[in-house]
């Protein structure tokens, strides 16, 4: 406490403002817009100079609004990120329990392929039974092929699916993790 109160009483207050139009020194107790657009001094009581502000650039300013604002927007959701994990470990767990879970979807419908891909077999040797008889094969039959074939199909975009899915969380926690383990 007594340090930062002595290293407060140390710095000079300001007394005096200046700033220079076209060569001319402007000095004033306080500061006015005159003095943020040309930039000034604060001086102390000793006329010595504590301080240098620079100008104020409208322009400047204005192109480097996008700039804050996006910085904003960041410290924000990194803020929000804070909130909702704590820490990167607490991401990391939560990363590994969903993608054990999308591996967990993947094998199941990868199974579901596999099981497919028999009744398919059974299907079309009973199909080829009916051919080499010469007899009709029964619409059921070829019902259930269609229904089987379009299941396959379906299955594998589902497999797909999922495969972008784990790569996509993967991608979202290791970004979460980045940005809380440069938090920490």
């Amino acid at each position: 406490m007594l340090s930062s109160s002595m290293a407060a009483d140390a710095q000079p207050k300001a007394v005096w403002y200046r700033y220079y139009d076209k060569g001319v020194a402007n000095i004033s107790s306080t500061v006015t817009p005159a003095h943020i657009r040309h930039g000034y001094e604060a001086l102390d009581a000793n006329m010595q100079v504590i301080r240098r502000n620079k100008p104020y650039n409208a322009e400047k300013d204005a192109q480097q609004s996008t700039v804050r604002a996006a910085q904003a927007k960041q410290y924000e959701q990194d803020a929000r990120l804070k909130r909702a994990y704590g820490n990167s470990s607490v991401a990391i767990n939560k990363r590994n329990e969903q993608l054990a879970s999308i591996k967990k979807q993947i094998s199941l419908q990868q199974a579901q392929v596999k099981q497919l891909q028999s009744d398919r077999l059974l299907l079309k040797r009973q199909e080829m039974e009916y051919f080499r008889k010469g007899t009709t094969v029964p619409f059921e039959l070829k019902q259930s092929l269609k229904y089987n074939s379009d299941r396959i199909i379906q299955t594998k975009n589902n497999i797909e699916n999922l495969q972008k899915n784990y790569q996509n969380t993967q991608t979202y926690y290791n970004n979460i993790i980045q940005r809380l383990q440069a938090m920490e």
